[in-house]
């Protein structure tokens, strides 16, 4: 499974995100992002927007910010 998670260290969103994807036993990478937006490059380069966190699943093709979103996804599809 190729999941990447991209994530602001001391981000509460983020966190939650984590801990779900950790509670399914779900293995995936983080990418830790710059705190100023300006540089965060990579992250609109994949989402389109420059915010945190984004999962990105390319097994089911799926790039996703908004941390509630992403919870839901965890649950219904990942775990």
């Amino acid at each position: 499974m190729a999941l990447t998670l991209y994530a602001l260290d001391g981000c509460p969103y983020c966190e939650k995100v984590h801990d779900a994807l950790t509670e399914a036993d779900v293995d995936y990478e983080t990418v830790w992002v710059e705190a100023m937006h300006s540089d965060r490059d990579e992250v609109k380069r994949v989402s389109g927007q420059r915010g945190v966190p984004v999962l990105v699943d390319d097994d089911h093709g799926v790039t996703m910010s908004e941390s509630e979103n992403i919870l839901q996804y965890v649950e219904r599809t990942l775990a």
